[in-house]
This record gives structure tokens, C-alpha cells and sequence, in this order.
């Protein structure tokens, strides 16, 4: 099954986080977040305008971005858990530069 999203809304798949700390302490399931990072799976063509032309998004399929904890809408899609969201509730994208900072 394929799946479009309409208008500004984009499909994110969860990125997993480590499961142990800096420090090398296990984190149990029960105790992690849900991770505020992801890909983007699926781009819509873009919300109009005043002027009823189409703007086009910011992101595009295949980028890392950063998000609201509790942002978008939980889906099922060919049974894989994604996430369904406004590109607004995207708070911004991680360049490759910054993900080699970060690790």
C-alpha cells in the first residue's frame, strides 16, 4: 500500500534512540521516551496561499528532522507504526554536520 499525505502534512518514521546512557547505564523500555527525532517518509505537495497557489514545503522525503514530543497523529501503514503530522509541528531538520557533532 502507498500513502500520500495531502496538503502540508507529512508521514515520520520514529528514529530509536541508544538504549544505554554515556555513562554506559541500560535504559528499560519502560523507562524511555518516545524519540523526538525522525525520517520523513512521505511529503504532501504544499498548503495554499492567499492567493490560492500552492506553497511547497520546507522538508522532503528522506530528511531527519525534530519534533514536538507530543506532535502529529499515530497511524498504522503496511503495519509499521508512523507518525502523521503538519510540517509546522516540524521544529527543524538535522543536517549531516550536526548528527557527526552530536555522536
Amino acid at each position: 500500500m502507498t500513502f500520500r499525505p495531502l496538503h502540508d502534512r507529512v508521514l515520520v518514521r520514529r528514529l530509536e534512540q541508544d538504549e544505554r546512557t554515556k555513562g554506559g547505564i541500560i535504559i528499560p523500555d519502560t523507562a524511555k521516551e518516545k524519540p523526538q527525532e525522525g525520517e520523513v517518509v512521505a511529503a504532501g505537495p504544499g498548503a495554499r496561499n492567499d492567493k490560492g497557489e500552492i506553497a511547497p514545503l520546507d522538508v522532503k522525503v528522506g530528511d531527519r528532522i525534530l519534533f514536538g514530543k507530543w506532535s502529529g497523529t499515530e497511524v498504522k501503514v503496511d503495519g509499521e507504526e508512523l507518525l502523521i503530522m503538519r510540517e509546522s509541528d516540524i521544529l527543524g531538520i538535522v543536517t549531516a554536520d550536526a548528527a557527526a557533532k552530536a555522536a
